[in-house]
């Protein structure tokens, strides 16, 4: 195997859903953070958020950036999302902390090659998500609702 074969690539890259929101985003990543608050969760529309930070500079637009729209949740110190709007997609913002990128995993389409390092917020976990955990599991969507 070559030496290019076995580099860790420098860059991962993603998209939103309609793909008209396209960027690369420097590795490594910093932290990993799946956030249960309630915030998140109506950011996310599911049980939880999962963050990527990294460097503000790591960021860097192949398409669509016009496309992206922000919102800074005004009682919030720190809390901002961006999504496409388009498709409503999530998208990579700054930080409303100085030098910070975060980047929502789902956008991604490339390894991240970094895994979840923390749970946090966990005491606003909705009720429904451990049972929702144990519940049976499939590789593509049941053919039959209840």
């Amino acid at each position: 195997m070559s030496d290019s074969q076995t580099q860790t690539p420098s860059v991962v890259r993603g998209q939103c859903l309609c793909g008209q929101v396209a960027a690369e985003v420097s590795v490594p990543f910093n932290r990993f953070f799946q956030c249960y608050c309630n915030r998140c969760r109506k950011k996310s529309g599911g049980a939880f958020a999962a963050l990527l930070f990294t460097s503000a500079d790591s960021l860097k637009w192949l398409k669509g950036e016009d496309l992206v729209k922000r919102f800074d949740l005004p009682e919030a110190e720190v809390f901002s999302t961006a999504f496409c709007s388009n498709c409503g997609s999530p998208v990579p913002f700054l930080s409303r902390r100085p030098g910070v990128l975060s980047v929502p995993a789902g956008f991604l389409d490339d390894d991240p090659m970094i895994r979840p390092e923390a749970n946090i917020f966990t005491e606003e976990t909705v009720c429904w998500f451990e049972p929702g955990q144990q519940a049976p599991r499939f590789d593509q969507y049941p053919i039959t609702p209840k």
